[in-house]
């Protein structure tokens, strides 16, 4: 099939009597899709040209073919009331020529000066007529034709035409035109070169810019790129990666360790989700001997009951049984807090960093979902101040390619200082908030048996921000969830933040 058309294509070119052939005249019986196919085959041979041409075609409705056939509905109209010598009562009128034609018919021959009223009859006033409707429509399809930009709007008003895109092509003879079509060898053989028949064989020319075959393979979501672009940067800067497997936590790694009162409204179900079974955790153990954490249980009791190294506390009544609540983790800085007693037990300079998925009890919106993902840094040293930390977040967040920065006083129960921090977005042309940071809190590093002098600063931010931000995405729920379209995870490009 595909032959003969290629044939019949080059014979139709041959015989025309004028060159470009216009594919919607020669070929009105083929689908430009399979025409296509076969002016590919033959332009890729030179055999000829051709030039793509869309546009819109008048198709006539279901209506507009009746009027072909039978007349026009104003037409109609005239023609019974020319029957009637003395005219035709109105009220008569949709019996003799039907309701829907003398709706629109009566009021179009109006229009045309050619009936009028006289009392309750309609009566002829002039004595022919030019059913210019049905000619308009018959010169439309029979030459396809599209008609001025104001008879067209009438027409599809009265949904006598609508506009269906078609493809038509111009099609030329190439420079190595003929009337048949060579077949084209593909491969060169040993018997070709052994027998000398390659000198008399045509082959097809190679494509060089041709796709190659899909190759299925797997994909890493836009997340993990930007999650392993992140590491990279932290692991430049000196961090040592947490370890952050344990998604379900205790109240008191969750809470209790970073000086937040059980009383805190983050601690409330509708901001926190609960496990129901078990619903309780075992006091805190020792990773390695598994012994029980007692001196640091009576601390976390202690500098929340009644205050301790110097703080006043909350002055509450600390419940074990609030403590001991097991939650999905609504931070990862549940991990922070367990690495850093660890650290208590040899201080040393160190730096530390996460990046997980943490678990918060919120509405699902647009920018907002259960559960997302969590980058933490935290750094402890000696005679740490607040102008430090702000320095590293000037080096760290120039590094993610923000080079403007500003910080905003805010409140964390667990950092005092604590800063918002906002980076000028160039795309967006604003300041947007990017991360959270503060110095920790006496309350919480004393706590654990560190060092007087020992400060640590900690910050964080999602992971989906930036993500969405460099991928373009504006609803979370496209990156994150069921809706994820896998074209998207499979064809988007690797990251590489522009790094200062």
């Amino acid at each position: 099939m595909a032959t003969e058309l290629a044939t019949r294509v080059l014979h139709s070119l041959n015989d025309a009597s004028e060159l470009p052939l216009a594919s919607s005249e020669a070929f009105p019986d083929v689908e430009s899709t399979v025409l296509k196919g076969a002016l590919d085959s033959l332009q890729s041979r030179e055999m000829l040209v051709y030039k793509t041409i869309d546009r819109e075609e008048p198709i006539l409705t279901e209506e507009a073919e009746g009027i072909v056939r039978e007349g026009s509905h104003e037409a109609k109209v005239y023609e019974a009331v020319c029957v009637a010598m003395d005219g035709i009562k109105i009220s008569e009128l949709p019996r003799i020529v039907g309701a829907a034609t003398a709706k629109v018919g009566q009021g179009k021959a109006f229009k045309e000066g050619w009936i009028k009223k006289d009392g309750d009859r309609l009566l002829k006033k002039v004595a022919s007529i030019n059913d210019t409707t049905r000619d308009q429509l018959q010169l439309i399809k029979a030459k396809q034709t599209t008609p001025e930009p104001a008879l067209l709007a009438e027409l599809k008003k009265r949904k006598l035409i609508t506009l269906q895109k078609r493809i038509n092509f111009k099609i030329n003879k190439g420079p190595k035109f003929a009337l048949e079509v060579v077949k084209e060898e593909t491969d060169l053989t040993a018997e070709m070169i052994a027998s000398g028949a390659w000198k008399d064989k045509i082959f097809k020319p190679y494509n060089f810019a041709a796709l190659g075959a899909h190759t299925p393979s797997g994909a890493l979501h836009p997340l993990n790129k930007v999650r392993s672009e992140f590491r990279n940067i932290f692991f430049e800067m000196g961090f040592t990666e947490m370890p952050t497997n344990r998604f379900v936590e205790s109240g008191f790694w969750n809470f209790d360790t970073l000086f937040v009162p059980q009383q805190h409204p983050a601690r409330d179900l509708q901001d926190t989700f609960y496990i129901s079974d078990p619903a309780v955790a075992d006091k805190p153990r020792d990773d390695e001997t598994g012994e029980f954490l007692a001196e640091y249980w009576e601390n976390v009791r202690g500098v929340h009951e009644d205050g301790k190294f110097g703080s006043l506390g909350y002055r509450y009544p600390w419940k074990e049984e609030e403590s001991l609540r097991l939650v999905l983790r609504t931070h990862t800085t549940a991990i922070s807090a367990n690495i850093l007693h660890k650290l208590a037990k040899n201080p040393r300079p160190a730096r530390y960093f996460s990046i997980d998925r943490v678990f918060r009890n919120e509405s699902v919106d647009a920018t907002h979902l259960a559960e997302f993902h969590q980058v933490e840094g935290v750094i402890a040293d000696y005679n740490l101040t607040l102008g430090d930390l702000i320095g590293f977040m000037q080096e760290f967040f120039q590094k993610m390619g923000v080079h403007q920065l500003r910080f905003k006083p805010a409140y964390n129960p667990y950092t005092e200082p604590s800063m918002e921090i906002f980076g000028y977005h160039e795309g967006l042309g604003k300041w947007v908030e990017i991360g959270n940071s503060g110095m920790f809190r006496p309350e919480m590093l004393e706590t654990m048996g560190l060092p007087k002098d020992m400060r640590a600063h900690g910050w964080g931010l999602s992971l989906e921000r930036p993500t969405m931000i460099r991928y373009k995405v504006n609803n979370i729920r496209e990156l994150v969830g069921h809706k994820v379209d896998l074209g998207f995870v499979e064809s988007n490009a690797a990251v590489r933040l522009d790094r200062g």
